[in-house]
């Protein structure tokens, strides 16, 4: 439909029933004028004719498995009521990408080699995720999008993944009649980002982006990975889920980000497997002098979180499952300390000075312990803190926070119960 038919239609309510479920009822009148807006985006830069669709793909939350996908871990995560969303009209062969508050990115899918010049920039992840898709012989087309994302860049909800989900979803409704599996969209964003983009992520971004609600992910095999449902409300446990986006941004570390996977299988290495997921704890000790000696402490700490995070996923699940959630957010802790302690992804080391992860944990500890919980979030370094905080205490701790790191800072959020997809099937 036509902008000013599909503009319309979203004023008019048509679209309400499919945003309460992506966003909550009491979103929905927000979320309405956001998706107004976007339209009236799209037809400002591209013009209002043609049969334009709607799209959406979320940010994730980890919940447990901090850094353990890229060595085969287990990972317990969820997507969230904050996503990247985009009005898209078939096009002819190029692909024209919009982003709210960005320069217009234009991108051939005659031309799909990577393109030295455009690692870590977004233009990389859509030549990516094209051409990923041209390699495993699905089809691929050009289209016009306009898009805005509210997922916080930099803040360990996963804008990126979102994003790269984003474009797969695109490719896979407009020109693969929708037969592309969520897995293998997530596979396909974690190619991208891995050998376009240049980063060497796993694939618990994109997967949890990808299939959407709360999930356990076993990637013993990647290619096959173990995909299960976790059914738990977490507002009738009493709890709120609070992002605190401490105000870093992490967009310039990819090095601090691609030393914890070189790490850990460089011990890996050592122990005679590929990845840490195929050792055990008995045989890194066994062997501790000489992986010290060959990799430094930090490796060896790092490869211990991992084989005792790795198995606290397991541990979460079973608690969640028993309805035991006070369990539950004892692992949380835990596994937030191994993070800190071991695992050292709270702060950069290039930067000692700026701490404001680490301060965010300490007042969240002394504002939550002995009732909540609290951990660093995603892949660290500045990003953000996680948090379930009881009911009762939400107020108390949404003023502190705000009040040391401002107005906006803490993120009440909603587990969705969609990965990406085409909002129009929702309808």
């Amino acid at each position: 439909m036509s902008a000013q038919t599909l503009l319309k239609k979203i004023q008019d309510g048509a679209y309400d029933g499919a945003l309460a479920a992506l966003y909550g009822t009491d979103n929905v009148a927000q979320q309405r004028a956001r998706y107004a807006g976007a339209v009236e985006g799209f037809a400002a830069t591209f013009g209002g004719e043609g049969d334009l669709l709607l799209f959406s793909a979320p940010g994730r939350t980890e919940i447990g498995g901090n850094h353990t996908d890229h060595n085969y871990g287990r990972v317990l995560a969820g997507s969230v009521n904050l996503d990247v969303i985009a009005v898209v009209r078939p096009a002819a062969g190029l692909i024209r990408m919009q982003s709210e508050g960005y320069p217009i990115i234009e991108v051939d899918t005659a031309e799909l080699l990577p393109v030295e010049s455009e690692k870590n920039g977004s233009a990389s992840l859509i030549r990516g995720t094209a051409a990923r898709f041209a390699d495993l012989d699905y089809a691929i087309g050009g289209f016009d999008a306009y898009a805005t994302s509210n997922v916080l860049k930099g803040s360990g909800l996963s804008s990126s993944a979102a994003f790269e989900v984003l474009i797969g979803v695109i490719l896979n409704h407009l020109y693969n009649e929708g037969r592309v599996s969520p897995v293998e969209i997530a596979q396909i964003a974690q190619y991208t980002e891995n050998i376009y983009f240049g980063k060497p992520c796993g694939l618990m971004d994109q997967m949890a982006s990808s299939v959407g609600n709360i999930i356990t992910i076993d990637f013993a095999d990647p290619a096959q990975p173990i995909i299960e449902k976790v059914e738990v409300d977490f507002a009738a446990t009493g709890h709120a889920l609070c992002i605190v986006d401490v105000g870093g941004d992490h967009a310039d570390l990819t090095h601090e980000y691609a030393a914890v996977p070189g790490e850990m299988k460089a011990v890996a290495a050592s122990l005679g497997v590929p990845v840490l997921r195929q050792t055990t704890m008995e045989a890194l000790l066994a062997n501790i002098t000489d992986l010290r000696r060959q990799h430094g402490d930090r490796a060896v700490l790092r490869a211990i979180h991992f084989l005792q995070e790795n198995e606290r996923v397991l541990e979460q699940v079973a608690a969640l499952r028993a309805g035991d959630f006070e369990g539950f957010k004892k692992r949380i802790i835990a596994s937030g300390n191994s993070s800190f302690q071991y695992l050292q992804n709270v702060y950069a080391t290039g930067d000692v000075k700026e701490q404001s992860m680490s301060l965010a944990l300490a007042l969240a500890q002394r504002l939550l312990e002995g009732a909540g919980a609290w951990r660093v979030h995603g892949g660290g370094f500045g990003g953000t803190t996680q948090n379930f905080v009881p009911l009762d205490k939400l107020e108390e701790f949404k003023t502190t926070i705000e009040q040391v790191f401002g107005a906006g800072s803490c993120h009440v959020l909603n587990i969705r119960p969609y990965g990406g997809v085409c909002v129009d099937k929702l309808v």
